[in-house]
């Protein structure tokens, strides 16, 4: 497992995740409910989502490299352009349904679905695919984004409204779609170059 594949993975779904709907749906769901519990279901979800996301990637990868290196540096174009065209404009988040009781499965549960279902096709989601076919470092590549979208709920849960105090959201989205045009360059330039 290389741990710079890794930190490359864990750098750019942390920018992207910030200004994404399941931060806000984990700041709703961690202002209403006991926090460990609320990060107990986000982090499951969050399980599957990547383990979903390294199986496209894996698929994506038998692909001829020149093809991964052109279907990737495409992707991560078109995921800075959803960046900047509607990053930061979803305000009102996935709404979740009250869980009947605080009880530790019902409020883990409830968040597990809110989390699977916003997560399903996501940007993070399809960045971790191109990332696993990119680096053909599953182990690597997962950790690096399971971590990255635990430590963007652990934060938001926390204090997402105190960072949103000294970062602007519009910045966060422009560094995540830069970090992403740069990896967009990168692919291509690959492509193009063989």
């Amino acid at each position: 497992m290389s741990l710079t594949v890794a930190a490359i993975t864990f750098g750019i779904v942390f920018l992207a995740e910030l200004p994404d709907k399941t931060a806000l749906a984990s700041l709703m769901l961690g202002a209403r409910y006991r926090a460990s519990y609320v990060f107990a279901g986000i982090a499951a979800a969050f399980a599957l989502q990547v383990g979903i996301a390294l199986l496209a990637g894996h698929l994506l990868s038998l692909l001829p490299h020149r093809w991964v290196e052109g279907v990737t540096g495409a992707l991560f174009l078109a995921g800075a352009a959803m960046l900047l065209f509607h990053g930061g404009d979803d305000e009102d988040g996935h709404a979740a349904k009250e869980p009947s009781a605080n009880s530790f499965w019902k409020v883990a549960g409830a968040s597990f679905v809110v989390v699977a279902i916003a997560e399903f096709g996501d940007l993070t989601q399809i960045m971790t695919a191109n990332l696993a076919a990119k680096y053909a470092d599953p182990l690597a590549v997962g950790l690096g984004a399971w971590l990255a979208l635990c430590a963007v709920a652990g934060i938001a849960i926390v204090g997402g409204q105190k960072l949103l105090k000294h970062v602007p959201m519009k910045m966060i989205v422009r560094v995540a779609a830069g970090v992403m045009v740069l990896m967009a360059g990168f692919s291509i330039f690959q492509a193009i170059t063989g």
